[in-house]
């Protein structure tokens, strides 16, 4: 498979991981739109929104809750920050992920 971010699940290309889980894997993006910017990303590839099932709830609940402390762990609670999820052209890269943006945020991704 092509896409980027089963080649980093896979170790294949190489990440900074912030937060591991045995379902999650949380990195920096490498073109930050803000002073923090964390991409969360489910280790099932999930091509995006439209592919989500109800099976996926424990999933995206475990996603939220690793947004929570890394908002924690970065002191974004008194700060401006964001979970933003794209979709359809605005999705660079084909596997559901989700970006935690914090602090000085330069644009919407």
């Amino acid at each position: 498979m092509d896409c980027i971010f089963c080649q980093i699940v896979e170790g294949k290309i190489p990440a900074k991981k912030v937060f591991e889980t045995d379902t999650i894997v949380a990195f920096p993006d490498i073109n930050p739109s803000a002073e923090t910017h964390i991409l969360i990303v489910p280790k099932k590839h999930i091509a995006g929104m439209h592919d989500l099932a109800l099976e996926h709830g424990p999933q995206l609940a475990e996603v939220y809750q690793v947004a929570k402390q890394l908002v924690s762990e970065y002191n974004l609670s008194d700060k401006q920050y964001r979970v933003v999820v794209n979709g359809g052209k605005a999705q660079h890269v084909p596997h559901l992920h989700f970006h935690l943006l914090g602090g000085n945020i330069k644009k919407l991704v």
